[in-house]
Parts: C-alpha cells; structure tokens; sequence
C-alpha cells in the first residue's frame, strides 16, 4: 500500500490541473515528485530551496494575489522553524493557504529530534482559525487533502504520516466517527492510531470514536457518545499527550467527567531505533493503550 506522503504529490498535481487557482511551494524537501508538474505549471510550482521561513512568506504572498497556495515540507521545517511566519504571514495578514507536513512525530527516527515534531498540534493550537486533519490511511489523506484545497481561502494544516491503519473510513472532514459503542466511557482514536486503539479495546464495553478532524474539535459528537457511553474519556493521539484534552474538557465543562490525555511523551528519545520502538516507547502500542486505557475506565468496562 502507497503512504498518505506518496498519495500527496499526484493528488496536487492533478488539482493543479483542475484549478488555476491551486499552487504548490516547496523547500527541496518533496520536488522531485513535482518534476512533470512543475514542468506544466512552471509559474505555479515554486522552489524556494533551504529556506522555510521564505517557504510560509512566498505562500503568504501567493494567497494575497488570489492563489491557493499548498506549502509542504516535514512538520518540523513547516511549523515549528517558521512559526512566526505562520503566525503573521497568514494570521494577522488574513490569508489562508494548506499546510501539509511529512515526517509527523516520528516517521523519520534516523533524522533525530530535528526531523520529529510532536508538538506541531499544540503548537498550531495557539493559533486562531486553523482546520486540522490528522488522516489515518491515505485515502483519508486523499479526501482531506481535496476538502482542505476546496476550502475557499481557510488556513487549514493537513498532517501525513507513514503510519497508517489498514483500511480507510468515510470521513467527511468535519465529524467524528462511531466506530464501536458501548456504556462504559469513551475513547478518542485520532488518525493513525485507530487500529491499536479497536485491537486494545477489544472486548471492552466502551465506544471507540474515530477523529481526523481535530480542529475544529467535534465537541457535539463527544457530547452524543458521552451522553449514551459515561461522561469517562481518553484520548489517543499520535502526537503530544494532551493536546486535546482542553478540547474535550470545553465540550463537557457542564457535566462532571474525566479525561486521559494519551500520546506522544515530552522526553525526548535519544536512540534512533524505529517506528514501532518509538511507539511503544510512548506506550502507544496496543499492549500499552490496553492497559492503560483498562486502568482508567476500570471494572466498569469489563477489564
């Protein structure tokens, strides 16, 4: 199976195609991908080199002349190097552009800590207006992709990652899915991360909800599942623990409840390893959400 990363340049290419309105900037990271396209919209696929504060402020500009610019590069070098330029470029200017990032929490562990970005959630959190999607298999990526592109002048920030689940779901860039129910709480499966959370709730009596939409947050779709499954509530997310746990707090603030925010941890892991050690290093792994998500919710979900 392709990644949400290999789906990416052939579905902007051909919206290229489709929209004269549509333009890419890059920062090498990706161009080759872009070769026959850039070939056929020279003027519209731009490469600004090393150069990621330039990157956000050519799409900045880009936007202003009534493009829809889609700046790409890792999360590290597209959030976190030239935030000041996200910040200003496109928030306090009123432009919009989408922002999709490779390289996630820790797609990449041989690049180390500079190539990783857990925080990139969090960190666009502080930020007003932003649409976040955190796709699980590139499908999903694919839909989102055209939904973020589609969407008139927003600012919206697509998250690809290498990991995937094995079958995509029907999102529609807005709502949570029920992807399981029961009485005992709720748990918040966020893109990638679907798969470990159904294999460690398995047997449990809990509702499994399905977020690639992140922001905004669907607080009536928690409000419906916590109304039917107990006010009990974790998080999984594949990035930082917590990100979205004031979310969820917001969308109950009137009703007694508890949250578990699990995710990627602030301890920086300093062995390259892989994928897969990096996520149980996290406790992101299905052995790992199985007990710690059977701690939380305790006898009343049949652990």
């Amino acid at each position: 199976m392709d990644t949400m990363r290999d789906r990416f340049a052939p579905v902007v290419s051909r919206l290229l195609d489709e929209d004269p309105r549509v333009a890419v900037v890059l920062a090498e990271i990706g161009k080759d991908a872009f070769h026959e396209a850039i070939a056929r919209h020279p003027e519209r696929v731009v490469n600004v080199g090393i150069r990621e504060q330039l990157l956000v402020g050519a799409a900045a500009g880009m936007a202003l002349t009534g493009l829809r610019p889609v700046v790409h590069t890792f999360a590290s070098f597209l959030v976190e190097r030239p935030f000041e330029q996200v910040k200003l470029d496109f928030g306090h200017q009123g432009t919009g552009a989408v922002l999709v990032s490779a390289a996630a929490s820790f797609d990449w562990p041989a690049g180390g800590f500079t190539h990783m970005a857990p925080g990139d959630v969090a960190l666009m959190d502080t930020l007003d207006g932003w649409t976040v999607h955190v796709p699980g298999h590139p499908d999903e990526a694919e839909t989102l992709l055209r939904h973020a592109v589609a969407a008139g002048d927003d600012r919206v920030y697509v998250r690809l990652s290498v990991q995937s689940n094995r079958r995509a779901l029907p999102v529609d860039g807005e709502r949570f899915l029920t992807v399981r129910e029961g009485r005992a709480g709720v748990v918040l499966a966020v893109g990638p991360l679907l798969d470990a959370v159904l294999e460690a709730t398995e047997g449990m009596d809990a509702t499994v909800l399905y977020a690639t939409t992140v922001r905004p947050f669907d607080a009536a779709g928690l409000r419906r599942a916590a109304g039917a499954a107990g006010t009990d509530v974790v998080l999984v997310e594949p990035y930082l623990a917590g990100t979205s746990t004031a979310a969820v707090n917001d969308a109950l603030a009137d009703l007694p409840h508890r949250v578990l925010g699990l995710g990627v941890g602030r301890r920086e892991l300093r062995r390259y390893g892989t994928v897969e050690e990096h996520t149980a290093a996290h406790g992101l792994d299905a052995r790992s959400l199985r007990e710690r998500i059977g701690g939380f919710l305790g006898a009343r979900a049949g652990v």
